[in-house]
């Protein structure tokens, strides 16, 4: 068995538990995906599957078309290495899909966040602002933000303004409270990174 696979992102509501708690959850679709071949490192077993089948040559290059037309198993958009937890349920050509997550159990979620775009240094780094009353006529601005004769520069590390979100992100240990295996969906406790519609990899959590 795999360690994880990747979802699409449908949005966020909340839902009702067997013991009656009103939890809110992300629901992510788990998208089928298929082991290509299974690779050997020194510390460690991957499998590569391939997701998002198409069969559109058109956006294939020779070097890909040439690999899908070794393996014999069709063409994929996209294609990733995923770690394996147990070799025995793994082989080439099996179709991976939302039943390697079971209710109760923690996964970490990774996805690239929503992009801010530019934002000042009170949205970016929650600063408290500068005085808004008494004269003063800076109010989110930046301010002073180099030393003075030593070492005469600003120091590495200092928050300023810029460009905000649109990065990867991890958010760990959320609980899986549903699977719906008809209709390959993850009911997980918590908020993932991401927009609707977007793509995350949900991993379970060592």
């Amino acid at each position: 068995m795999v360690r994880g696979a990747f979802a699409k992102k449908l949005g966020m509501t909340q839902i009702f538990t067997p013991e009656g708690e009103n939890v809110g959850v992300t629901v992510l679709e788990v998208i089928p995906q298929c082991v290509l071949e299974i690779r050997e490192y020194p510390y460690k077993k991957t499998a590569r599957v391939g997701f998002l089948k198409g069969d559109n040559l058109r956006h294939q290059k020779k070097p890909q078309k040439g690999y899908f037309d070794k393996i014999g198993l069709g063409y994929f958009r996209r294609v990733r290495e995923v770690e394996i937890a147990d070799e025995k349920e793994v082989a080439v050509g099996k179709e991976i899909g939302v039943e390697i997550f079971d209710r109760g159990e923690k996964v970490d979620v990774q996805g690239v966040s929503k992009g801010k775009g530019f934002q000042g240094g009170m949205r970016r780094h929650n600063w408290a602002g500068q005085p808004k009353t008494h004269g003063s006529t800076t109010h989110r601005r930046i301010g002073s933000n180099g030393a003075s004769a030593y070492p005469s520069r600003v120091l590495k590390g200092f928050t300023m303004p810029g460009h905000m979100g649109a990065e990867k992100k991890t958010i760990r240990n959320l609980q899986v409270v549903e699977v719906d295996k008809e209709k390959g969906v993850l009911f997980v406790n918590g908020s993932c990174p991401g927009a609707r519609g977007s793509l995350v990899f949900v991993r379970k959590t060592v």
